[in-house]
């Protein structure tokens, strides 16, 4: 089943962050040009039972389409089951997390735990294709280690069991996010001429420039961007405005103190004060990263307690580096 995609010669999204890219975060980037969403991670167990939290993570607005559900597990029944509910929703795909590493998901067998069996990895995607109303795609690493990266005939096999897209995070299981990310056998895949499908690379890209370089390196068809965007919605802005050949915008300080404060207000409505004001804390640091002796108002942020203190020190951050 194809997928339907912007027409540009290299998409920009926003990868999956566990706690990071909820609704509100990806409202936020889809207004600074993000060109595709893909929801949180969701445990298809969770789904099936209708677990209060993992419902929440499906929902979006109509303004953040294209966007696709994210799924995990390591039991074909489960992740059978959780197609109906995932269909309610009514993305535009649903994407099936065989990345992740970390040991609670990849340590019993899904995520990129599932890189150590890659016939169930591929059984269990057929499967999933076979029953889907939607195109499915699929997020994965080059290998599960270093002694074995089969991602560039993996990914020629997930293609040929019906794979929408599929999206390389370009470190093995075991690296975890340490060390570099490493783009050459995302290219390589790109690059075999027996893929017809999409292929999106992720890793370590930070800035603009770095975005433009990995598509003139390596070709690939969209580029997400995860940990680059925490704090920083503004770096999807300007890898379009580098694409188009425009200079990069300054982005003032007052304007940081605004966006983090909609971030804030609308996480806030959206799971609650004392939810939002933990999750948040993710975010504060990369959205005024740079500023001079910023430390003290850094602690102070990440040790609030409520809204009202959390937007005191926004003003005080205002008024202290604003223009």
């Amino acid at each position: 089943m194809e997928l339907k995609l912007p027409q540009k010669d290299c998409i920009i999204g926003l990868s999956p962050m566990d706690d990071i890219t909820d609704l509100p975060f990806r409202q936020i980037c889809k207004e600074f040009g993000a060109d595709l969403l893909i929801t949180e991670f969701i445990a298809s167990e969770a789904l099936n039972r209708d677990a209060e939290k993992s419902l929440r993570k499906m929902r979006f607005t109509e303004t953040q389409h294209p966007i696709g559900i994210q799924v995990f597990g390591a039991d074909e029944g489960e992740l059978l089951r959780c197609l109906e509910v995932v269909e309610q929703a009514e993305p535009d795909f649903i994407d099936i997390n065989w990345g992740c590493p970390v040991r609670k998901v990849a340590g019993r067998g899904a995520g990129s735990g599932i890189l150590q069996d890659l016939p169930k990895m591929l059984r269990i995607t057929a499967s999933l294709v076979k029953h889907a109303h939607l195109p499915v795609t699929v997020k994965t690493r080059l290998g599960y280690s270093a002694d074995s990266m089969p991602i560039v005939t993996l990914a020629e096999q997930l293609q040929d069991v019906g794979i929408a897209a599929i999206s390389i995070h370009g470190r093995t299981k075991t690296q975890m996010y340490s060390g570099a990310a490493d783009w050459r056998l995302i290219g390589e895949v790109k690059n075999n001429p027996r893929m017809r499908i999409p292929v999106f690379g992720n890793g370590d890209v930070v800035s603009a420039a770095q975005a433009v370089d990995n598509k003139r390196r390596y070709g690939v068809d969209g580029i997400l961007i995860g940990r680059g965007a925490i704090g920083n919605p503004w770096i999807f802005e300007q890898c379009r405005r580098a694409f188009d050949g425009q200079p990069e915008r300054e982005v003032a300080v007052e304007e940081r103190v605004e966006v983090c404060r909609r971030h804030l207000r609308a996480a806030i409505e959206f799971k609650g004060e004392r939810t939002a004001i933990f999750e948040m804390r993710k975010h504060y640091g990369a959205y005024f990263k740079g500023l001079f002796n910023f430390k003290p108002l850094r602690l102070a942020l990440v040790g609030s307690n409520t809204a009202e203190e959390v937007e005191h020190v926004l003003e005080l951050i205002k008024n202290q580096y604003g223009g």
